[in-house]
């Protein structure tokens, strides 16, 4: 195989992964191809937890053609036992005489042991083809598995002056259609969506996904006062499960009327009336939710990035001006001095039909 075989072949197996983005968690989503004689003889990608991992989907879709052949897979197959036996047995008892892996696995239970497996068993194994696009892939679950904190992308939509909506509140819509099913798409790659209770008073969203194939993330609202009733749609539609982050001396009745509809009710301890990013994020982590899309307030973006935990940025401008007298998209950030001010690195920036997408991410973010 040539360099430009095995980036052909690996870029098949990213195609597949993606398939399975904000479905696998707590496991990553990883896609595979079985190619014999230049030919793929099998495909596979891990579909959601509890189903086989891609590497093994794909040799079992190979049947008996795997025997001989090169096995392409996006990370590092597993060596351990988990919900599935280890996927390095799969490959072994396939007969395929090389592997080629995009980027090792992070897991400390599983990194270089799937990789010293196989070279002991004689089979021939080459790593780092588009290992870039391979760990972009698995960002949700590196960071997951290394520090216990999902994945932050944080969404704003704003005119060009940076406003989410005009003095009167009215926001309904900034940004045009081809930017909200953009939205959507996220919504449906994310284990999660959040916002802070003031979104939910002012605009009752139903935070779903409403794109074609898609999926609901789990709806998280901030909630230090319990505010949120049972007449909102995230808590009465019953189209997703709704987590609400609270105070741990909130009222038992507006607890218990809420978890009456279904909400899940979670009180954690506040510092100086606020509860503390960080701590929620770990709150989410240990619900094995790997990845989180922030849709909203100011004021919760503000407190994001002010912890230095937002991952991703998404930032839709609409061409609109709304002015001063608007409400802003960021909340308070403290910042007194230029030095101090927030820096973003912006690998992206594209049209979506009239609006602006920049696509960017934290400098110095503490979540990794």
């Amino acid at each position: 195989m040539t360099a430009a075989d095995d980036e052909r072949y690996m870029r098949q197996a990213l195609r597949l992964a993606r398939r399975g983005v904000g479905r696998t968690s707590p496991n990553p989503p990883v896609g595979a191809v079985v190619v014999r004689r230049g030919e793929i003889v099998g495909r596979g990608f891990h579909r959601r937890v509890g189903t086989p991992h891609g590497e093994a989907a794909a040799l079992h879709d190979a049947g008996t053609r795997a025997r001989g052949a090169t096995l392409y897979v996006t990370l590092e197959p597993c060596a351990h036992h988990g919900r599935m036996p280890p996927c390095v047995d799969a490959v072994l008892a396939s007969g395929v005489r090389e592997v080629v892996i995009g980027t090792r696995d992070p897991n400390p239970k599983v990194r270089g042991g799937g990789v010293e497996r196989l070279r002991r068993a004689g089979l021939r194994v080459r790593l780092g083809v588009l290992q870039g696009e391979c760990d972009e892939m698995i960002a949700a679950f590196r960071k997951h598995v290394t520090t216990g904190l999902p994945f932050v992308t944080l969404k704003l939509a704003a005119s060009l002056d940076g406003r989410i909506a005009t003095a009167s509140g009215e926001s309904r819509w900034i940004t045009g259609a081809a930017s909200r099913r953009l939205v959507h798409r996220l919504r449906n790659e994310h284990d999660a969506v959040l916002v802070g209770a003031e979104t939910v008073l002012h605009d009752d969203p139903e935070l779903t996904c409403r794109g074609r194939a898609g999926r609901n993330p789990v709806r998280v609202v901030l909630d230090g006062r319990l505010r949120v009733s049972r007449r909102h749609r995230v808590v009465r539609d019953g189209k997703a499960a709704t987590l609400i982050v609270t105070t741990a001396d909130v009222s038992r009745r507006r607890r218990q009327a809420l978890e009456a509809r279904g909400a899940t009710i979670v009180g954690l301890s506040a510092a100086g009336g606020r509860i503390p990013f960080r701590r929620v994020l770990r709150e989410l982590g240990k619900r094995n939710l790997m990845s989180v899309l922030i849709e909203g307030g100011a004021d919760v973006a503000a407190a994001a990035l002010s912890a230095g935990l937002v991952d991703a940025v998404y930032l839709f401008y609409a061409p609109k001006l709304i002015g001063g007298d608007g409400r802003p998209m960021l909340g308070p950030l403290g910042v007194r001095r230029l030095r101090q001010a927030i820096d973003l690195a912006v690998p992206a920036i594209r049209r979506v039909d009239q609006d602006v997408l920049v696509v960017a991410r934290q400098r110095g973010s503490t979540g990794t």
